[in-house]
């Protein structure tokens, strides 16, 4: 019998199973500058409509958290996890994003799995008003177990270059406001991980993994509602690296982010793995978002009307002289 590609281990027809059962979907997330189908070589976006475009693009993937994913064979987060790290970071510069490409490598591909991944991305790019335009799908026999799954992304948008939020224009008494996290979001966790060992007891009456796998929250809808209501100084996504390490990202030198941590509401399961780790707090707060998912940095006066504008926003701490860029008080 005569080698095949299906007899090393690669099913193509899987694969054209799983385009025929995410196409549709896909379908719904473009708009008239998507000049392309699903299948073409290259994804083609006309960008129209702006005076002076610059392009912000951020890539990302779901890192460990996949593992517990897949133990659970609950995959229908995960696809949102791989868009929300990636249009998060864009956004933080005043972006809109524009198209979406994903990655899915795995070493025998399961079509229904596959599908469901893709349609949490659909999912996340129609809250965003993005379009997903391309993606890859390998399937790598020897290099994953059967059952194994990676996932990342690739996200673009765009903003007038007069727009672009760097934070430079953050100054001393600008207030800090918080924007809550969903949970771990798709962050630290190998140390989830290794503290938690089994998923499936019950924590605040559900299964435990059914918190950890609560998919990242997307922050595009506020973020775009303040800005279309006033200028905003600087934007953190708070991702790996926590608190500490993501909030300085924006700080201008010689100023710094001055956090009043007893305003901060941490998730309770935060504070059990905290507990159960025997984690010192520092650095929970330089791993994990402690549920502040995105940081804005508004003048003072314009403060108020953030809390007003995003119903679960609250202040967390201004910006002070100072050599470090961050304090936790």
């Amino acid at each position: 019998m005569s080698n095949t590609y299906k007899s090393a281990g690669v099913d193509k027809e899987e694969g054209y199973k799983t385009v025929d059962k995410i196409k549709n979907a896909v379908a719904q997330t473009h708009n008239k500058y998507v000049l392309n189908n699903l299948g073409s070589f290259g994804a083609f976006y006309e960008i129209g409509g702006y005076r002076n475009p610059v392009l912000v693009s951020g890539t990302d993937g779901v890192g460990t958290k996949l593992k517990i994913a897949l133990d659970a064979r609950k995959y229908d987060s995960i696809g949102i996890d791989c868009f929300a790290m990636c249009a998060n970071d864009i956004i933080c510069h005043g972006a809109k994003p524009l198209f979406f490409l994903d990655y899915l490598a795995c070493g025998k591909l399961d079509s229904e799995i596959a599908a469901e991944i893709v349609l949490g991305m659909v999912e996340a790019c129609k809250d965003n008003g993005c379009a997903l335009i391309g993606g890859e799908t390998a399937e790598m026999p020897g290099m994953y177990n059967p059952g194994d799954y990676d996932v990342a992304g690739f996200c673009v948008g765009i903003v007038e270059k007069d727009r672009i939020i760097d934070g430079s224009g953050i100054k001393k008494g600008c207030k800090i406001i918080a924007l809550p996290s969903s949970g771990f979001h798709s962050n630290g966790f190998s140390l989830v991980r290794k503290i938690f060992t089994d998923f499936n007891e019950i924590f605040e009456e559900k299964p435990l993994y059914e918190t950890l796998l609560e998919p990242t929250k997307l922050y595009y809808q506020p973020i775009r509602k303040i800005l279309e209501e006033m200028d905003v100084c600087g934007i953190a996504h708070v991702t790996g690296g926590g608190i500490i390490e993501n909030i300085p990202r924006i700080i201008p030198e010689n100023l710094c982010a001055e956090i009043n941590t007893s305003t901060i509401k941490i998730p309770a399961v935060m504070l059990e793995l905290e507990k159960r780790g025997q984690i010192d707090r520092t650095e929970m707060y330089g791993t994990f978002n402690m549920g502040v998912g995105m940081v804005v940095v508004v003048d003072a006066h314009r403060a108020e009307k953030v809390l007003d504008l995003i119903a679960d926003a609250y202040e967390i701490g201004e910006i002070t002289e100072d050599a470090e860029k961050i304090k936790l008080i």
